[in-house]
């Protein structure tokens, strides 16, 4: 199905809707070693204690935490609540000898994982088995409003297209095991091996939606909708569409430049150019976003052709350039992109840092990125 008529998306604008909000996992790690360091009960809610805006909480396993920032209209109230949870992040790792790593992927699994108590995440883990012991990824997951639930449908269908190159622009998780994994998102390959994942269909309606996700709950593949780990999806709880294609981020203004791509996206009236893209041929980008990064090959959202990621990108900017100028934007998505494609992404920062100075400059380095 088509975009939403313009008009539908420009009165949500006008109404000071479209805000955004931005969710940044993190893994504690050992300063020395940059192993995994496992946190108490209460810890995470103590932490919560310490700023005034925005929630820091427990993740799936004891090592990771969650920073959540409350609804932004901008980029600056958005770049300030993340750079002021990464620093409470950051200075209560530092009480155990830690760093709290904005990647992906640890540079080195736990041997043994302990999954945080919850009645919901017991359920998870025993319905996972095994996967458990290897799901040791972070995310960064951004939530964009959209108050009517069919315009959502909408958004999800038109983000679903852009989610190759909304990947190889981000990529940040390139080590597994102490080594580099050979992709610059090893974090991607692990999740693709959940019940649900990577691309989801294409969509008529939310009758549709919710119709197909109850099927998958039936089925046993997801315990609850909201273990839905589609790339993006809809809220359970708020009213957003929710994109969760990328690795956690090394600095605050690459979880930002994510956050105002995905919404540009959700509010642009240009579907993709070929109409209902096959789940087949973007699930096949999406893993060479995951191997190759920015060098990957993936599908142009305006013309549906084959093209190399860079290109596109860079294409990117006048197909969204309407959108990112209403709510301007536009200056640093352009600045932050020029500063990608000239410096890398986050996977090949961290593979420079290593390449350079081993643990102790990988270490610098995340540091660095939760200060930025």
């Amino acid at each position: 199905m088509g975009a939403p008529p313009a008009s539908a998306t420009t009165a949500e604008r006008a109404d000071g809707t479209a805000r955004f909000g931005i969710e940044e996992e993190f893994v504690l790690l050992d300063d020395s070693t940059l192993i995994p360091l496992a946190m108490g009960e209460g810890e995470r809610e103590r932490i919560s204690d310490e700023h005034a805006r925005g929630s820091v909480v427990a993740e799936y396993l004891t090592c990771q935490l969650e920073c959540i920032t409350e609804p932004a209209h901008t980029a600056a109230d958005a770049g300030e609540q993340v750079r002021a949870l990464r620093a409470v992040a950051s200075a209560h790792a530092a009480t155990h000898r830690g760093t709290a790593a904005p990647s992906g992927t640890a540079f080195v699994s736990a041997g043994g994982v302990v999954v945080s108590p919850s009645a919901h995440y017991d359920a998870v883990a025993a319905h996972l088995g095994e996967i458990t012991r290897e799901h040791q990824v972070q995310g960064l997951h951004v939530h964009v409003e959209v108050p009517d639930e069919e315009q959502r449908v909408h958004a999800l269908n038109r983000l679903r297209a852009w989610l190759p190159l909304l990947h190889a622009m981000t990529v940040n998780a390139p080590f597994a095991r102490g080594r580099h994994s050979g992709f610059e998102s090893w974090r991607n390959i692990i999740i693709r091996r959940l019940p649900t994942s990577w691309c989801p269909p294409q969509f008529r309606d939310a009758a549709d939606y919710h119709a197909r996700v109850e099927r998958l709950v039936a089925l046993g593949a997801i315990t609850e909708p909201s273990s839905l780990a589609w790339a993006v999806r809809l809220s359970e709880r708020y009213p957003t569409v929710e994109a969760r294609v990328f690795d956690a981020q090394l600095t605050a203004d690459d979880s930002v430049f994510a956050a105002l791509l995905t919404r540009a996206v959700a509010y642009s009236d240009t579907p993709a150019a070929g109409g209902e893209q096959r789940m087949d041929e973007i699930d096949a980008a999406l893993w060479a976003a995951a191997r190759h990064g920015l060098d990957a090959s993936v599908i142009d959202p305006a013309s549906d052709e084959i093209a190399a990621a860079r290109t596109v990108a860079r294409r990117m900017l006048d197909l969204l350039g309407p959108v990112l100028d209403e709510f301007g934007d536009r200056e640093f998505v352009a600045q932050h992109l020029e500063r990608i494609l000239a410096d890398g992404t986050g996977a090949e920062r961290q593979r420079r840092a290593y390449a350079s100075g081993g643990v102790d400059a990988l270490r610098d380095l995340y540091r660095a990125g939760m200060d930025a």
